[in-house]
């Protein structure tokens, strides 16, 4: 077998690695069900933004309207926030939930996003400690949920519950023996309901008596138990900067080989990057210090910008040191989709996939993003990123936006992408000459 075939066999098997890993069943469906999901972040993004820099009683605004107007104009976006950021784990469990079924083809949706729903309060548990006005001491109310559990803090719960609780009820739902068979002139919801009672029973019984014994033998919650067992190591790996370097890597050379990076990168990286995100938009709205570098918008905002490998520094490359017609022609089509960071028709019409020549450059230049746009922000040279901005908002722009209105970020960004025009382009001469060499050979 000569080398070419080799070389083709090696990428189908990488393919059909890469393949089976975004097909797996639970990793697609957090895929999915994060998408599902944005919105609800992008809009408490948008929130924080008005609330906290054009709202701020203590910004420019403040001397223009009376600050205490603006306090309570300020009330709106608070809600917003409540039925967002404050509610992120319910939101999560219902997503995950839906999203299961579809994956298992299951097709009583609404009861088992109750289910799980009802589940995920099952193992919540209804005290919180307070302390009142002037008093020395905490103390325990009961009769409430605690914010922590429903905000970004309870998100491992609830996957886990969205994931575990909805294949449980799913399993109970599809025996025979468990559904209870009435007759007669019945209306479909109601025939629904009774044919999935006993699994509803069965399934918010048994994480009952999970709750119960890890209270009993462990004298914490589950959230707690989750958070010390798995949460907090799990963070440190994939948000700590050699981790998320790491996978960040894997997943756009996965996307060199035509597996979208949201296959690794979404169901690895996702549910840190926005426990991450909506820590730093509490702690930005409530003048707190911001705890994270790393986070969902840091990652949109440094490492795709124009795309996925940061490829609108590869287009710059093509505009001004191409010597090919084909190049430029390419390069015209994809300008106004890397605006707006869809990286797509470059990725797959110059191509860059399979493309040994450009897969480099496309690892390369995110890293160096992100390495760059870490030690600034550790340093102190741009803000922190405290918005979630959406991912589509173009290069420049975004930066300003991310970080709460920081013109330093937009500059960091101009410097990133002109550096990293450079890292493209010895990658470009070496495919413009291994092209011309094809064509040449009539290939």
């Amino acid at each position: 077998m000569d080398k070419p075939n080799k070389k083709e066999e090696i990428f189908e098997r990488f393919g059909i690695i890469a393949t089976k890993l975004g097909n797996q069943i639970h990793l697609r469906t957090l895929r999915d069900a994060f998408a599902t999901f944005m919105p609800f972040m992008m809009l408490a993004g948008f929130v924080t933004l008005i609330n906290y820099v054009i709202l701020e009683p203590t910004g420019f605004m403040g001397k223009i309207v009376n600050p205490k107007t603006l306090m309570t104009i300020q009330e709106i976006g608070m809600s917003v926030t409540n039925g967002t950021l404050g509610i992120t784990t319910i939101l999560v469990v219902a997503a995950v939930s839906y999203h299961m079924c579809i994956s298992r083809n299951y097709s009583n949706h609404i009861a088992a996003v109750l289910v799980s729903i009802s589940t995920f309060m099952v193992l919540t548990p209804m005290t919180t400690m307070f302390t009142p006005e002037n008093a020395k001491k905490a103390i325990e109310v009961t009769g409430v949920i605690p914010g922590s559990h429903t905000g970004a803090s309870g998100m491992f719960v609830g996957i886990f519950v969205g994931l575990l609780a909805t294949e449980l009820f799913i399993k109970l739902s599809n025996n025979e023996k468990l559904q209870i068979k009435i007759s007669g002139n019945i209306p479909p919801a109601v025939l629904k309901s009774f044919n999935v009672l006993i699994p509803i029973i069965i399934t918010v019984t048994c994480f009952a008596l999970v709750s119960f014994a890890v209270n009993q033998l462990l004298h914490m919650d589950v959230n707690t138990m989750i958070t010390k067992a798995i949460t907090g190591p799990l963070s440190k790996v994939t948000t700590g900067l050699p981790g998320f370097l790491l996978i960040t890597s894997i997943a756009n050379l996965f996307f060199g080989f035509g597996i979208h990076q949201a296959v690794i990168s979404g169901s690895l990286l996702d549910p840190f990057l926005l426990q991450n995100m909506q820590e730093n938009m509490a702690a930005y709205a409530n003048h707190e210090q911001i705890p994270h570098i790393i986070n969902m918008a840091f990652k949109d905002t440094f490492a795709v910008m124009g795309g996925s490998g940061n490829t609108i520094a590869l287009l710059i490359a093509i505009f001004i040191f191409s010597r090919r017609k084909d190049y430029k022609d390419f390069a015209k089509l994809s300008v106004s989709p890397a605006l707006f960071n869809i990286s797509e028709p470059i990725i797959f019409g110059l191509p860059i996939v399979f493309n040994l020549s450009l897969i480099i450059p496309f690892v390369l230049a995110p890293i160096f993003s992100l390495v760059v746009a870490y030690f600034a922000t550790a340093a102190g040279l741009i803000n922190h990123v405290v918005v979630q901005i959406p991912w589509t908002t173009p290069p420049v722009i975004s930066g300003f936006l991310a970080t709460g209105g920081d013109w330093r970020a937009a500059v960091l960004q101009i410097f990133i992408i002109a550096v990293s025009v450079f890292i493209y382009l010895p990658f470009l001469r070496i495919d413009e000459k291994v092209t011309a060499n094809m064509a040449a050979k009539g290939e």
